[in-house]
């Protein structure tokens, strides 16, 4: 792939979850982060985008986040449960993405906050309308989901590469 191959990462955050008396990892979703999940997976599909890998944190609710989700998807992308996802700080989510193969174009990250808006606020140059503003404005949401676009490869990734096409929340 050239340095010039136009790539997007969608970085989903984990649907609203319990508070039982679990640990945080082992903690569930909740019922309206069951049905949030879903309605995040038909709205992912309908951007058309086909993901090639998926990288999810190995906690229960983004494993269910996923689960949900990707059953709304036309195809089941290769996943892959990254427990370097869970509590990342900016640099590690960062050197993560670093880590894709470059045969990936389209990549998505399900994970947590504040990593995952961080890591969204972070790459977002750049935005496309009002997405910024309404992505900074809403917290990041659980279920919402930021596109970022970039031309180069995985390694290339860092501060203000990309541009954020698309920002999607379910209680917008």
């Amino acid at each position: 792939m050239s340095v010039d191959t136009p790539r997007r990462i969608v970085l989903l955050r984990h649907a609203k979850a319990d508070w039982p008396e679990v640990s945080d990892h082992e903690r569930p979703l909740a019922e309206r982060g069951r049905k949030d999940a879903s309605v995040a997976g038909r709205t992912l599909a309908g951007t058309g985008i086909d993901v090639d890998l998926v990288l999810c944190s190995t906690s229960v609710r983004t494993r269910e986040t996923w689960k949900l989700a990707v059953q709304e998807l036309p195809q089941r992308p290769k996943t892959v449960y990254e427990e370097r996802l869970y509590e990342a700080s900016l640099g590690e989510l960062i050197a993560v993405v670093n880590e894709t193969p470059e045969e990936v174009n389209d990549l998505l990250l399900v994970g947590h906050n504040p990593g995952t808006h961080a890591l969204a606020d972070a790459l977002a140059g750049q935005g496309e309308g009002g997405a910024l503003a309404r992505m900074n404005r809403s917290g990041f949401p659980t279920s919402s989901f930021a596109v970022i676009s970039f031309s180069g490869t995985w390694k290339s990734v860092e501060h203000g590469v990309g541009r954020l096409d698309q920002f999607w929340s379910p209680h917008d």
